[in-house]
């Protein structure tokens, strides 16, 4: 759900200091990769924080579908992370919480893969009308909105998928049942239901995961060397705080994925559940403001650790890749 391309994006342009020799420190400059790096280089880095990002903490991920569920059914009511994984494994299998993760690591690699190649080439062509090829803040702005309009077009029916496959009960014996059951009942359209929602939930969660982990680096690495310690820390900040002010907007993604049939029937609405104003309303009346944060521990547990490590194997990269 949550953008390690446009972290690793955005450490592309992070402001430059090499003021006193630190942690790692060598010939040459840590914080800006060498000219000659192939887009296929920032691609692959990328991609590989991408999928990390998303597959490491994934059983998580799977409880907090479930936690969110706006009326689940008695034997999916949990009131732990740790508690809701117990139960799922006894009762469930062991390999149940990774339900779903196969889709999830098809979409994540060409999302993130794509999202690079698309930076990088509006990044250079705003650059040079902007900026006369220099560095520029507005076109690196532009750059990664257009990118993420185009990742989150190839990794929303994923998360569609996904999250379908995650809920107690669910109907569908496998991946491709999941899709081809979804196209024949619902059209390709059930598919970009939660598109809108998705891209309005990035818009926040990006602009207070970068503060954060800027604020964060400022105090703990000043002078942005490579230290791993505090791209640890401020990756996991950064993505606990973004996470937890964002969860309502999750929340509503969710029940546009899932079509929660049993909340949905309850409050009589026939058909399908569509547009963002139409889901806050379904919501409140739902389960009222509580409801907006349902899941929100389990989210922050996921988040955490997943954008830490999205920041730590970035910065690797890019550290290896200018000592080259």
């Amino acid at each position: 759900m949550e953008l390690s391309s446009e972290r690793a994006a955005a450490a592309l342009e992070m402001p430059q200091s090499q003021k006193d020799d630190g942690p790692f420190t060598g010939d040459g400059d840590y914080e800006s990769l060498p000219p000659d790096v192939s887009v296929a280089t920032h691609m692959t880095a990328g991609a590989v924080a991408g999928i990390l990002e998303h597959t490491v903490m994934y059983p998580v991920d799977s409880v907090k579908t479930r936690m969110q569920s706006l009326q689940p059914d008695p034997n999916a009511q949990y009131r732990s992370v740790y508690g809701a994984l117990k139960r799922i494994i006894r009762t469930e299998g062991v390999f149940r919480p990774l339900r779903g993760l196969n889709i999830t690591m098809m979409g994540a690699g060409p999302a993130h893969a794509l999202y690079f190649a698309c930076y990088e080439r509006v990044k250079r062509s705003l650059s040079d009308v902007i900026q006369s090829g220099g560095n520029s803040h507005l076109a690196n702005g532009l750059a990664g909105s257009v990118a993420t309009v185009l990742h989150d077009a190839v990794m929303n029916p994923a998360e569609v998928v996904k999250q379908r496959m995650q809920m107690y009960n669910s109907p569908y014996r496998g991946l491709w049942d999941c899709v081809q059951t979804i196209t024949r009942t619902e059209g390709m359209g059930a598919f970009y239901r939660s598109y809108s929602m998705q891209l309005t939930m990035n818009i926040p969660f990006q602009a207070v995961h970068f503060i954060t982990y800027e604020l964060m680096q400022e105090q703990l690495n000043p002078h942005r060397h490579y230290h791993p310690g505090s791209h640890i820390v401020s990756g996991a900040a950064a993505g606990a705080i973004s996470a937890a002010i964002t969860t309502p907007l999750d929340v509503c993604k969710t029940l546009l994925n899932t079509q929660e049939n049993v909340a949905l029937n309850s409050m009589k609405i026939s058909g399908h559940l569509t547009g963002m104003a139409n889901t806050f309303r379904t919501v409140y009346r739902l389960g009222g403001m509580a409801a907006f944060f349902k899941g929100v521990q389990a989210r922050i547990i996921y988040q955490m650790p997943s954008t830490a490590i999205a920041w730590s194997v970035y910065e690797f990269f890019k550290y290896f890749l200018t000592k080259q």
